[in-house]
């Protein structure tokens, strides 16, 4: 009977590889299924093979459990098979998570890990050691115990010591930064985890740290997680140029494999030819050894490995993997097609507030184009909603979905800052709607969605919507930092109102956060909280704090965010406070800066804020012609705003944006939410701080809102 296992075994392997997955499984069930009995090995290693294949090829989890649990059963009465059982407790562990069953998930691994302790079985123990702490620590991470998650890391890390092997060192040196990013108790203990990296990551030879591209990826992008959270821009800059360059010339790689890969059949099917001549053949068959070794060269020890982790239905080949570490260990973070989309979008944050639009619509179009790729081969078309994802589906569409989320708002934060309010009118209609559709899985945009509605509102003058929509999302956030930034942003648009009830409601927004602004980690409250009570205390003629507060807000700004947006409205704020002080010579010098800023990043309401105000100098001074030329390039700008302003107003999006009404939505259940929002790409805050809007009295009297020239402008946050 071994000889029949072993040839259906063949059989089903031979299916496979012509991609014929139904058929290998049915060769493979005969053995399961048949009549006469095989021996218990043979049936455990069937079993364990098929649910490879399931895991591999299908969504049919429970299938694929059901196999591994009757392999986990026959395998108890055998003494021996020490690599069996682990692989057995490993692939059913996946199969737990894949299913949301995280206590039996705890439990098998658990087995495992006493298993491994009553028996001594060297290398490849430790190594399934190590595999069985990674995988629990991502399931104590789920339910939310990140020091438990960060206890079962610190096991892995010791084991790995003791082993001398820095690679595998540095997969849980990373994991464990990664946790404590999610849960920033202290910024020291993050700091000393981010140091232990550096550490072990420089103590790799240079020649395997090239190899270790996944690592590369993972660890770099920790670094700029941590450096944008403490708002250390100058030293995060090299990390995001690191990445960029390492993504360019892997997608190189790839380019050059492709194109080696088509010679090499075209040269494969001329050798299939039966009338060749023996020199030709000779050229093919030497050419075709050329190729084989430059592909092999090429791609390495890029293979499936032994032990997959499977997502949906797709199947994933080396160029869609980026190993962490190496087999058995559960070495993945994300997707390839994830990291790149992910190091795009890094790139678009950096580059944002430094006005480098161009790039950064041209990295939100490639990473759009990545991850909606990537939504079409797991099923996520148009129409599909979230109840029609299996479940296994469920962890990886919300990595790709929320990707997706943080193009489009970065998207419409760009149009806004460009005064392009049609375009984004239509981002924000698409995440919105992207909302809708998939709730649960972005339970976490809601209060964003709320915010850049806000921001959209402040941008077209309606502040008294903005303020409803900039609260809400106060509300709908637990996030301090989020709560902050709405907070100062609805006082904005109060202090944009005008009038002394307004001006009162926004001094109750920013007297709290001014209270705590030193609490939050980096500077981003505090220079947007500044320059809110500067221009506050400004219009309540309080001229000399006006002045102390917002020159030590555009100092911190200045030398620590490097945002030109918000640097430009500290300048103008500034400039208009010289004109009310008299000070012309310093008014003048500080408003040619502010207007050169605002040219820069085609921030039109800015351009026409500092325009008026210069215009007003000019008519102080008495300089009739500088008066005039820049009377007539504001009319230009003015004239401008107004048909974009116009073209937003008439637009049907218009008022939905714009009305106090929230989503209606229906959503999974409390055990789903929290199996979709907790894959581990989404637990740390990609954001950088953005300028933040102002309005300043107009010199030219309006009476429509649509001809309220001086608006102020508002960029958007994420918590």
């Amino acid at each position: 009977m071994e000889a029949v296992a072993e040839g259906l075994w063949g059989l089903a392997d031979y299916e496979e590889k012509k991609g014929e997955v139904g058929k290998a499984v049915k060769c493979l069930e005969a053995i399961c299924q048949s009549q006469v009995s095989f021996l218990p090995i043979i049936e455990i290693k069937t079993r364990l093979r098929i649910a490879t294949l399931l895991l591999n090829h299908s969504n049919n989890v429970n299938h694929a459990k059901s196999h591994l649990e009757r392999s986990q059963l026959l395998l108890k009465s055998i003494p021996s098979c020490f690599e069996l059982k682990c692989r057995a407790y490993s692939l059913l562990s996946q199969c737990y998570q894949l299913v949301g069953a995280i206590p039996s998930q705890k439990q098998i691994l658990n087995k495992g890990l006493e298993l491994i302790s009553t028996t001594e079985d060297g290398f490849s123990g430790r190594l399934w050691y190590c595999n069985f702490n990674s995988q629990l620590a991502n399931a104590l991470t789920i339910e939310g115990d990140h020091h438990g998650s960060i206890s079962a890391l610190d096991n892995g890390l010791m084991c790995a010591t003791q082993m001398c092997y820095p690679e595998l060192q540095m997969f849980f040196a990373t994991s464990i930064l990664h946790v404590h990013l999610m849960q920033w108790e202290n910024e020291s203990s993050v700091r000393d985890a981010l140091n232990r990296c550096n550490v072990i990551w420089e103590s790799i030879e240079l020649e395997k740290r090239q190899q270790c591209l996944g690592l590369l990826f993972y660890n770099e992008l920790l670094h700029v997680f941590y450096l944008l959270r403490i708002c250390d821009y100058k030293n995060a800059g090299q990390h995001v140029d690191k990445l960029d360059a390492a993504m360019k010339s892997d997608l190189q790689r790839r380019q050059q494999i492709n194109e080696l890969s088509k010679e090499l059949d075209a040269v494969n099917e001329s050798l299939s030819s039966s009338d060749l001549n023996y020199r030709d053949r000779s050229a093919l068959s030497a050419k075709q050894a050329h190729l084989e070794e430059q592909l092999s060269n090429l791609t390495g020890n890029d293979k499936e490995f032994s032990e997959p982790i499977y997502f949906g239905s797709a199947r994933r080949t080396w160029e869609d993997k980026l190993e962490l570490a190496p087999p058995p260990v559960d070495g993945e973070w994300l997707p390839k097609g994830a990291i790149y989309a992910l190091i795009d979008l890094t790139v678009t944050v950096f580059n944002r507030p430094k006005g480098l639009f161009k790039e950064c619509l041209k990295r939100i179009q490639s990473g759009l184009q990545t991850v909606q790729e990537e939504l079409k081969k797991y099923g996520i078309l148009d129409g599909m909603r979230e109840v029609d994802l299996q479940h296994s589906a469920i962890w990886i569409a919300s990595v790709y979905l929320m990707l997706l989320m943080h193009f489009l708002e970065n998207k419409v934060a760009v149009d806004l800052t460009r005064s392009e309010f049609v375009e984004a009118q239509e981002a924000l209609v698409q995440i919105r709607n992207w909302y809708i559709r998939f709730p649960t899985i972005l339970q976490a945009s809601e209060c964003v969605i709320e915010m850049l509605r806000g921001q959209y509102a402040h941008c077209v003058g309606c502040y008294d919507e903005a303020n409803y929509h900039f609260l809400e999302a106060s509300r709908l956030s637990e996030n301090k930092s989020m709560q902050a930034m709405c907070f100062v942003y609805a006082a904005i648009s109060y202090i944009c109102m005008g009038d002394a009830e307004s001006s009162a409601k926004a001094l109750d927004l920013i007297g709290p956060v001014l209270g705590v602004m030193d609490s939050f980690t980096g500077v981003r409250e505090k220079t947007s909280v500044l320059l809110a009570h500067g221009f506050l205390l400004m219009r309540q003629q309080n001229l000399q704090e006006a002045r102390n507060r917002l020159a030590f807000g555009l100092q911190t700004t200045h030398n620590t965010l490097g945002n030109l947006q918000l640097v430009s409205q500290y300048l103008t704020v500034l400039g208009n406070l010289g004109l009310a002080l008299r000070d012309t010579v310093q008014a003048r010098e500080i408003l040619r800066s502010s207007l050169t800023l605002a040219k820069k990043l085609n921030d039109i309401p800015t351009q026409i804020w500092v325009l008026s105000n210069l215009t007003a100098m000019y008519q102080q001074l008495g300089e009739k012609g500088s008066e005039m030329e820049n009377l007539d390039y504001q009319t230009k700008k003015v004239e401008d705003l107004q048909k974009r302003m116009s073209s937003a107003y008439l637009s049907s999006r218009h008022v939905e944006l714009i009305s106090k009404v929230k989503a209606k939505v229906h959503q999974l259940s409390e055990t789903d939410i929290k199996r979709a929002i907790s894959g581990p790409s989404m637990r740390v805050d990609l954001d950088i701080p953005e300028s933040i809007g102002l309005s300043v009295t107009s010199p030219m009297a309006s009476s429509s809102r649509l001809m309220d020239f001086d608006m102020g402008r508002l960029r958007k946050r994420k918590a």
